[in-house]
């Protein structure tokens, strides 16, 4: 079955159209057809970009005001005789969205009702800056696709089976119960994807394996993930917390807020856009936010970038330490992410003098790991696997679409779904 996948942002929505169903979802050959976005919406030069396999990239500028119009542009080019890959919108049989933030409401993908999207607006307050556009998104997706099914994904779903030591922090109970103030995680669709993966490079049952999943981009966040549930991660109530980032600042004493509000002329939301905005990465350098302008200054000998790129790694080993701890033992190291993926500097740095631990990094293998590719890079034997697993969060959104399909709509055409005889 056709599946269109929509993460829609404040001014952006990017799509794919996954062709999948369980059959290919059990022999990870599900594919995809088509990729994109609809970008600088609400402007006069908004961009849509459309990718398919075998063809040349196509693009097309012009206004378009909201998120409506930007879903109803993405189907009228998914369905163009020039640049299409459908006949027509008729064969999108179902909608996969990408929800932020679920709150406690929600450990799972839902099939979306009046009921669910009741329950998805109360989290707007959590994820303020998310949320209302993930919902503006689905409410255009239901009004031109209003006849077929569409599901929730969360980020932060992945998580929920933290445990409460992990999750509540030392602040009074009550501001949990009343605000419902607690680590929530988010990346979670991606590191649980990560995981399977791992375990399938290793030929091993998840169920038997403890993995430190590593999603490192402009967004950082590891998860601990013990036997396929998620029992700890980096990232908290915010997506602020834990790692140093792009351009946040990740782990800090909360006392420096008052502090640089008492000493600095700013206000509140400046401070706010400071330690989201203008920290980080950027922020230590000076040079950039992107990790190859960090490494590239840091070879000519740019202290501040060297001092970014040394700050970064060592809290991913110190992470890495806490989570075996957590775990009573690790199994895997895995990285992901456009960072962890691509950098093979960070993970070296990151993973020296972790011999003790039972992690040893191939360096040629390390080096020469293939974009885009599955692989292994530790030495063979080492008591702890080091891997690199692209990640493919919108493949995760089509796949749990198709099983909540199936298993809330039992008679829904999946093939090799049907309801048990």
């Amino acid at each position: 079955m056709k599946i269109m996948v929509l993460n829609c942002g404040s001014s952006s929505v990017k799509f794919q159209v996954i062709e999948t169903s369980l059959e290919a979802i059990e022999a990870n050959t599900d594919a995809t057809l088509a990729r994109g976005a609809v970008e600088k919406i609400g402007l006069s030069d908004s961009r849509l970009s459309l990718e398919v396999p075998g063809r040349k990239p196509h693009q097309e500028i012009a206004e378009i005001l909201e998120h409506r119009a930007a879903v109803e542009r993405v189907l009228k080019v998914l369905t163009s005789q020039e640049h299409g890959i459908l006949a027509d919108a008729s064969e999108i049989e179902a909608v996969g969205h990408r929800m932020v933030h679920g709150g406690e409401k929600f450990a799972s993908s839902v099939l979306v009702t009046p009921e669910v999207e009741a329950m998805i607006e109360e989290c707007v307050v959590l994820a303020p800056l998310h949320n209302p556009h993930n919902l503006r998104g689905l409410t255009a997706a239901r009004s031109l696709l209003p006849n077929v099914p569409h599901v929730a994904v969360f980020d932060t779903a992945f998580h929920q089976s933290m445990p409460p030591r992990a999750f509540i922090y030392g602040l009074p109970y009550e501001l949990y119960t009343r605000h419902a103030i607690r680590r929530y995680g988010f990346h979670g669709t991606s590191h649980r994807y990560v995981s399977i993966r791992t375990a399938n490079l290793l030929r091993r049952p998840l169920e038997e394996l403890r993995v430190v999943t590593c999603h490192l981009g402009n967004g950082c966040s590891m998860a601990a993930v013990d036997r396929g549930r998620s029992v700890d991660t980096t990232m908290g109530f915010t997506p602020l917390e834990g790692l140093l980032m792009g351009t946040r600042c990740g782990d800090l004493d909360p006392a420096i807020v008052s502090w640089v509000l008492a000493m600095e002329d700013v206000t509140l939301a400046q401070l706010n856009a400071m330690l989201n905005k203008h920290s980080g990465l950027y922020g230590v350098s000076g040079v950039s936010s992107d990790m190859r302008e960090i490494e590239k200054a840091c070879t000519t000998g740019n202290r501040r970038a060297c001092l970014a790129l040394d700050i970064f790694c060592y809290r991913i080993k110190k992470y890495i330490g806490a989570y075996a701890a957590a775990m009573g033992g690790v199994d895997a190291v895995t990285f992901t992410g456009g960072i962890g993926e691509n950098s093979a500097l960070v993970r070296s740095h990151t993973l020296s003098d972790m011999a003790f631990f039972g992690i040893e990094l191939d360096e040629e293998a390390n080096v020469s790991a293939p974009p885009g590719q599955e692989v292994l890079v530790s030495r063979p034997g080492t008591r702890v696997a080091v891997a690199v697993v692209p990640t493919n969060e919108e493949r995760v959104i089509a796949r749990d679409t198709v099983r909540v399909l199936g298993r809330v709509m039992p008679s829904f055409a999946i093939p090799g779904n049907e309801a048990p005889r």
